[in-house]
């Protein structure tokens, strides 16, 4: 893509020239970039663009154009590519002096970038996080309504984050993200890999799929010769360690690559109600960390985040600002009671997430564990009696309910999950979420554990496509006081 009228719009984009991908937002003047998710829709947000002044569009080889269209016409092979090249150069990306670490895997990904954040920051940088809580930076943080944000956006926090002093940028990337190319334009220094299980099936359609998806972070995009670090205890991490013999692998469980990657070895000397301790062991060097996460999953995290920070130039002895770390809202987050019940709301959604979660409670030596879990609308089918069958093989209760069921019937998707319980020892049934925590609550008995999964941070619950201000954990609290008093 480098002919004369694309040089001309992207000299013009240089310049300040806005560009936009919903036709709804166009001004007069303006280049409009039309996406291969439009297809269907190609000719009338095409004829929205330039019903509303577009100057310039860019379009794929296929698409037709009014013959007596006034506006600059740009072929592109590949739009989303197109428009990271023009956000590139709108806002000089490229010449932004900060390293920027992208964090992708089904689970985790929210946790290792939190744990990035803080232990860079102790060694004096500047952070910026991008993920599914929030957009953050010193003094900023913007409520995130997508993992990964749209390309344009994406470039357009990223001067903001330069402009306001950040050196490094820690970024959730999504397989969405990937797959569309949301990060065209962007160079890496530092890829991880947490994990693949089953998860957005619907969208990518099968495992090889989302992993290739996944993979386009460590061999597509720029910078090819990024630091990379993959899970080996993970077989899709061990596919990616064999790919690329210069990626550096993390373990638990003192797996062996066959390529001779270099690995972090992690043993998971303690594991209680309190925290864990953790012993890592890399070319020759070994080191310790006390820390106040639970659970094997979160072990696992540790040893991610320190893989990336070992590749950025850190060493064994800058590793210690992770221990005093407590966790991500909304991951495996204790709810303060009055009662003194120990509740803890989680953002696991997946099978896997549920298994770990889980395990992490039972490992801790509670008595019973109940779990209140439900599966979000329009999303992967075929994971909903995965799910089922995770919370009936580590839960004493499951409290199946609604998460946010967005355009389908909360009672249809119950039905989906019904069968993954058939073996679960209890099961207690609410479609109303709020309902189903105060039924969770009244069951609770001395010494139990109460895991609320599915929501985790999130402040809202999407039922027929609205969203309604729901907080599990303000929603636990309310349940506490109405049922117990």
């Amino acid at each position: 893509m480098n002919g004369p009228r694309f040089k001309e719009l992207l000299a013009l984009v240089s310049r300040g020239l806005m560009v936009q991908t919903d036709s709804r937002l166009v001004k007069p003047g303006e280049a409009f970039v039309l996406m291969p998710s439009a297809a269907d829709k190609s000719a009338a947000f095409l004829a929205d663009a330039l019903s509303r002044g577009a100057a310039w569009i860019v379009a794929d080889q296929n698409v037709a154009v009014p013959g007596d269209m006034q506006a600059a016409l740009v072929r592109a092979d590949d739009t989303a590519e197109v428009l990271g090249r023009l956000a590139e150069a709108h806002f000089r990306t490229r010449e932004q002096a900060m390293q920027v670490i992208a964090v992708t895997g089904t689970n985790g990904k929210t946790t290792v970038t939190y744990l990035l954040e803080g232990l860079l920051s102790a060694c004096g940088r500047k952070v910026g996080v991008l993920g599914t809580v929030a957009y953050r930076w010193p003094g900023v943080s913007i409520d995130a309504n997508l993992t990964t944000p749209g390309c344009w956006r994406l470039h357009e926090l990223f001067a903001q984050m330069s402009q306001d002093g950040v050196d490094t940028v820690v970024m959730e990337t999504s397989s969405h993200a990937l797959h569309q190319k949301r990060v065209a334009g962007l160079e890496f220094d530092a890829a991880v890999l947490t994990n693949l299980t089953q998860d957005h099936l619907d969208y990518h359609g099968d495992f090889e799929s989302y992993y290739q998806a996944k993979n386009l972070l460590f061999g597509s995009y720029p910078r090819l010769d990024k630091h990379k670090a993959a899970n080996a205890d993970d077989p899709y991490g061990m596919r990616l360690l064999d790919e690329y013999p210069d990626t550096l692998g993390f373990t638990l469980k003192d797996v062996q690559p066959k390529k001779g990657n270099s690995m972090l070895r992690g043993t998971l000397v303690d594991c209680t109600p309190k925290g864990l301790t953790l012993r890592m062991e890399w070319e020759g060097k070994c080191w310790s960390l006390n820390s106040g996460l639970v659970g094997a999953h979160n072990a696992s995290n540790l040893l991610a985040a320190q893989a990336a920070a070992l590749g950025l130039g850190l060493g064994p002895a800058d590793m210690q600002p992770l221990a005093p770390f407590t966790g991500v809202p909304g991951r495996l987050e204790r709810v303060l009671n009055e009662r003194g019940l120990d509740i803890f709301v989680d953002y696991a959604h997946t099978p896997d997430a549920l298994l770990n979660v889980q395990r992490a409670l039972r490992d801790a030596g509670f008595k019973r564990l109940i779990t209140v879990f439900g599966c979000g609308g329009n999303r992967d089918r075929t994971k909903r009696p995965l799910m089922g069958q995770a919370v009936a093989e580590l839960s004493d209760i499951a409290v199946l309910t609604s998460d946010n069921p967005r355009f389908e019937d909360p009672l249809a998707i119950i039905d989906d999950v019904r069968p993954g319980l058939a073996h679960a020892k209890k099961v207690v049934e609410d479609p109303d979420r709020y309902a189903a925590l105060c039924k969770a609550v009244a069951l609770m008995q001395p010494g139990d554990a109460l895991l609320v999964a599915g929501k985790g941070h999130e402040s809202y619950q999407i039922i027929d496509g609205v969203k309604h201000p729901f907080s599990d954990v303000e929603a636990v609290g309310r349940a506490i006081r109405e049922v117990l008093g």
